[in-house]
C-alpha cells in the first residue's frame, strides 16, 4: 500500500471516530452508568485503562457491580522522527475485571516503514476504591506483547519477539484536595523486558531478565469535566546500541459525558533508537459503552 493510501485510510479512521464521538455527545447516558464521571479514566497507549503512558488501577468504562462495559479508543503520539498510532478496545465486568486489546503501528518517518505490535491485556482489581474509603484502589495486570516483524529488533540486538509485562497499580482520588479541587495520584510498578514498549523486541545484549521500573501520574480536576496532570514512566535499558530514556508528558483531559473522553498532551520521549529530541504531541479519543 502506498504512503498516500495509508495516510488516507488513517484519516478516514480518525474521521469516523471523531464523528462517532460527536454523535455520542448528544446521546443520553445509560442508566447503568453508575460510577462517577471520569472514574474510568482514559485508554493508555498499551490499551489499559488509565492515563496516556501509564496504566492506573482504575478499570476502563463505567461498569459497576454485576455490569458489563466496553470502550473503543484511538491514540496518536507524534514526535520528530516517529509516529505511534494505537487502536484499542476494552471489555470490563463487575468493576473487577478488565480485558483489553491494542494494536500498535509505529511509523519510522525518517527511515520509512512501520513496526507493528499486538498487546493482549488483563487487569484485576484486588482491593480498595479510587473514590471511597481511605485505601487506594489496587489492581494487578499483565500485558502480553507480540511483535509483527522481528527482523529490525533482532538486527538491533533484541533477544525475542514476544514478551509479557506484569504490573501492580495503586490509584487514589481526593474529592476536596488542595484549592478545593479533586486530585488523583497513581503509582505503578512494572516488571518488564520490553525495548521501547516492545516495539524493538524484548531483552538484549545488556540484559535479558525482568527489570522493575516505576511509573507515576498526578492530576488535578479543574472542574468535573476538565483535568490537567503529569505522567512519568521509567524504561529498562537492554540494548547496547542506544540507551533507552524515561518518558514524560503534561496532559489536559476533557470528559464531556460518560460516553466520551478526550486527552491532549505535550510528550517528551527524549531519545528513541539513538534519535534524540523526540518531543511532540499525544492525542486520545475514547468512547464508552
Amino acid at each position: 500500500m502506498s504512503r498516500v493510501s495509508m495516510n488516507t485510510a488513517r484519516s478516514a479512521k480518525l474521521g469516523w471516530l471523531v464523528a462517532a464521538a460527536l454523535g455520542l455527545l448528544s446521546a443520553p447516558a445509560q442508566a447503568e452508568f453508575g460510577r462517577l464521571l471520569a472514574t474510568g479514566g482514559l485508554t493508555n497507549i498499551e490499551g489499559a485503562g488509565g492515563g496516556g503512558i501509564v496504566p492506573w488501577a482504575t478499570l476502563a468504562s463505567y461498569a459497576d457491580q454485576q455490569q458489563w462495559g466496553a470502550t473503543l479508543a484511538f491514540n496518536v503520539a507524534d514526535v520528530d522522527d516517529y509516529q505511534l498510532q494505537v487502536g484499542a478496545a476494552t471489555v470490563t465486568y463487575d468493576n473487577r475485571w478488565e480485558f483489553s486489546y491494542a494494536r500498535h503501528n509505529f511509523e519510522l518517518k525518517q527511515l520509512g516503514g512501520e513496526l507493528k505490535q499486538s498487546i493482549y491485556g488483563l487487569k484485576y482489581r484486588l482491593a480498595g476504591d479510587v473514590i471511597y474509603g481511605a485505601m487506594p484502589q489496587v489492581s494487578i495486570g499483565l500485558q502480553h506483547k507480540r511483535s509483527g516483524d522481528f527482523s529490525l529488533p533482532q538486527a538491533l540486538g533484541a533477544a525475542s519477539a514476544n514478551g509479557t509485562d506484569l504490573y501492580v497499580s495503586a490509584t487514589k482520588a481526593w474529592l476536596d484536595g488542595p484549592w478545593h479541587r479533586t486530585w488523583l495520584a497513581n503509582l505503578t510498578v512494572r516488571g518488564t523486558r520490553a525495548n521501547e514498549l516492545g516495539l524493538l523486541g524484548f531483552g538484549g545484549d545488556l540484559h535479558n531478565n525482568y527489570q522493575w521500573v516505576a511509573e507515576a501520574s498526578v492530576a488535578m480536576f479543574v472542574n468535573r469535566h476538565w483535568v490537567v496532570g503529569m505522567e512519568y514512566r521509567q524504561k529498562p535499558d537492554n540494548l547496547s546500541f542506544a540507551k533507552e530514556q524515561d518518558w514524560y508528558d503534561i496532559f489536559v483531559g476533557w470528559f464531556p459525558s460518560k460516553r466520551v473522553a478526550v486527552a491532549l498532551a505535550y510528550t517528551d520521549l527524549d531519545a528513541i533508537a539513538g534519535a534524540a529530541g523526540q518531543t511532540g504531541v499525544y492525542g486520545s479519543l475514547q468512547i464508552s459503552f
